[in-house]
């Protein structure tokens, strides 16, 4: 009996070895990986073989690009005209100052992305969680036709539950209501708490569920997008979770700081057509575009904007692309928040070539850790501009979650985005950049006023940092383009 147990030990042993092998392999020759994290994949294959395939297994896998989202021939026709008419109206919409100053800009997201420029529109910046929900669920409840929302996290606590009750009252009244969230991000979400809201007809899906039983081949890959779209008229799009932690009444975090945007006007348009890829992939049954609601406005003020995305299944790293090319383009100040800074060197850079340009950069970041190897990366990378003349900032009153960038006073980008490797290339995200002086100064403000209440990080604290601490971003650092 123990020469048996002992012969299949020796089986899956070299049975794990020769998977991990072959796992390094694919990684090497097979996915078109950023070289970093080819080499992080390899080295953790290598040096923790059998515990680095169990790894690889659940994070490391990429996902295929081919015939990801199920667009029908007809929608992908329609869409590709309206690419091919957009880059010839952006000779004619250039009399927009904004949009002639950055026309460049504006071309490479609509060629690379898709992603179209829209004018009429309206916005109101949100930075405070408890405005952001009361005026969230307020529209909801306005709702006649239509409510299609998503969510990275939706906690079951007091605001989570008041969403969902929300969300059946309005299915109770027959609108239509489709829900849908994150699998891993909502973990503790259950189909038994949609009950009431899906017996009145709403619908509600998870975004790459669990496989078998709790195991989830797809834990590194998630929907980190927050969009909510009312009536095809009224969107929002940022950085707010669903949850009493970004009401700021968290002991551990303290007041949360993040930014929304609540739209208006062609540009929710836009954000729908991206909400109906998503559903698509994660509903067991596909909806046509037709029916969905696209609901018409009277807005005639000129707001330019675009709304990018990106994600694991994408040609290239759309957002990056799009964040390179605004630092690119500053000429005077460029305004960074994130809780993870945590860029690949072609970002880190950009940001070193604005610096020495003489551009200002000032790059805003959280005061604690809610990710350890992640902190302890970022404060690595933005040591690392410190050198270079960076503006650096921890924000002291709470935690910072807005994904904020601000350039010159004239372009601005806010959404899911953070700046790091699972950002750019592993998650499914969502960012809309703004050409307008109007908000960008309003962004500014916010920036500044929170720069008031932050502490100003210098070259002689960080070289005051303790050993541990050099330790911990060392080999944070390391692991950082797969973090």
């Amino acid at each position: 009996m123990v020469e048996v147990w002992s012969t299949f030990t020796i089986i899956i042993v070299y049975g794990l070895l020769i998977m991990n092998i072959l796992a390094v392999l694919t990684v090497i020759f097979l996915e078109r990986r950023d070289i970093g994290a080819t080499w992080a994949w390899v080295f953790i294959l290598y040096f923790v073989p059998l515990v680095g395939f169990l790894v690889y297994l659940f994070f490391g896998r990429l996902l295929k690009k081919t015939n990801f989202y199920r667009v029908t021939e007809e929608e992908q026709l329609e869409h590709d005209r309206r690419i091919t008419l957009q880059k010839k109206e952006l000779v004619t919409m250039g009399r927009h100052p904004m949009i002639q100053k950055h026309r460049d800009m504006i071309r490479m997201n609509l060629m690379s992305n898709g992603s179209l420029l829209s004018l009429s529109n309206q916005l109101q910046i949100l930075s405070d969680g408890e405005q952001k929900f009361n005026r969230m669920i307020q529209d909801i409840r306005q709702a006649e036709h239509e409510v299609n929302i998503q969510y990275y996290i939706i906690q079951k606590d007091r605001l989570g539950l008041a969403l969902i009750e929300t969300l059946t009252d309005c299915a109770r009244r027959g609108i239509k209501v489709r829900l849908l969230y994150d699998a891993v991000g909502s973990r503790s979400l259950k189909r038994t708490d949609f009950k009431e809201l899906l017996a009145h007809g709403g619908e509600v899906f998870a975004f790459f569920p669990s496989t078998i039983g709790f195991v989830n081949f797809r834990l590194n890959n998630r929907n980190h997008r927050k969009s909510c779209i009312i009536d095809g008229r009224i969107g929002y799009i940022g950085g707010f979770n669903v949850g009493t932690e970004y009401l700021g009444i968290d002991e551990k975090f303290g007041y949360w700081r993040d930014t929304h945007f609540r739209l208006e006007g062609d540009v929710v348009h836009d954000q729908l057509d991206r909400f109906i890829l998503d559903w698509n992939q994660a509903s067991d049954i596909y909806t046509e575009k037709s029916l969905f609601y696209y609901g018409t406005h009277t807005i005639h003020d000129i707001l330019p904007m675009q709304i990018v995305t990106s994600g694991p299944d994408s040609r290239s790293e759309y957002l990056k692309l799009a964040l390179i090319k605004m630092i690119n383009e500053a000429k005077r100040t460029i305004y960074i928040q994130s809780p993870y800074f945590i860029p690949d060197t072609s970002y880190l850079d950009a940001c070193k070539a604005a610096l020495l340009s003489g551009v200002e950069v000032r790059i805003m970041i959280p005061n604690k850790p809610d990710h350890p190897f992640v902190y302890w990366a970022t404060t690595a990378a933005v040591g690392e501009l410190l050198s270079y003349g960076a503006k650096v900032y921890t924000y002291e009153p709470g935690f910072l979650h807005a994904k904020t960038i601000v350039v010159d006073g004239e372009i601005a980008s806010v959404g899911t985005t953070n700046i790091d490797a699972r950002s750019f290339r592993l998650n499914f995200e969502m960012n809309t950049i703004v050409y307008d002086q109007g908000v960008t100064t309003e962004l500014e403000r916010l920036f500044l006023a929170d720069c008031d209440v932050s502490k100003l990080m210098t070259v002689e604290s960080y070289a005051a940092r303790s050993r541990m601490i050099k330790f911990k971003e060392s080999i944070s650092r390391l692991l950082s383009p797969i973090l």
